[in-house]
């Protein structure tokens, strides 16, 4: 289930950056784009992917020393 966390993690944080990045005048489903301020939209995109790498690492981890 934490795996799960993690992917929906880099999507969410991925796609946002794109939609910022690319200038889509649109928020789209990214849930940052929609709760937090302009001015924080591409910071909390990276923060988002950055933690579910994090998190997938830890799975992938702890997966393969079980």
């Amino acid at each position: 289930m934490i795996e799960l966390l993690g992917i929906l993690l880099v999507v969410q944080g991925a796609g946002g950056l794109l939609n910022r990045l690319l200038g889509a005048g649109s928020p789209s489903w990214f849930v940052q784009l929609h709760v937090l301020p302009p001015s924080l939209h591409v910071a909390a995109s990276v923060v988002m992917v950055l933690g579910g790498a994090v998190v997938l690492f830890a799975v992938r981890a702890k997966k393969g020393s079980g």
